[in-house]
């Protein structure tokens, strides 16, 4: 058996308009964390698969315990694929005051 590290990718928007709904959002949120998936960013997880026996596995299970409703997207590319992700930032704003303007020495 050969190794060929791939990542699998979920993407999914599911409604959070009733408690029931929210539920099931966040029951599928902690199946993925349980499962080894890490989040990239909102409603995207990433996990590291060792080949392409092991994607279908883990693709299997993900479509068992999908929500009932709402949009769930597996996309999985290989490892050197995904080193080539460029992140791009903007500036973060912060609440937390980080100046002496108003210090007062007694």
């Amino acid at each position: 058996m050969s190794y060929r590290f791939m990542r699998i990718m979920v993407l999914f928007d599911l409604p959070t308009e009733t408690s029931e709904n929210r539920r099931n959002y966040s029951k599928f949120r902690k199946f993925l964390i349980k499962n080894g998936f890490m989040m990239m960013q909102e409603s995207v997880y990433v996990k590291l698969a060792l080949n392409k026996s092991s994607v279908e596995s883990v693709i299997d299970i993900v479509k068992k315990n999908k929500p009932p409703k709402g949009l769930v997207q597996i996309l999985t590319i290989t490892e050197k694929q995904f080193s080539k992700i460029e992140i791009i930032t903007g500036n973060k704003k912060s609440d937390v005051v980080d100046t002496d303007e108003r210090l007062l020495i007694i």
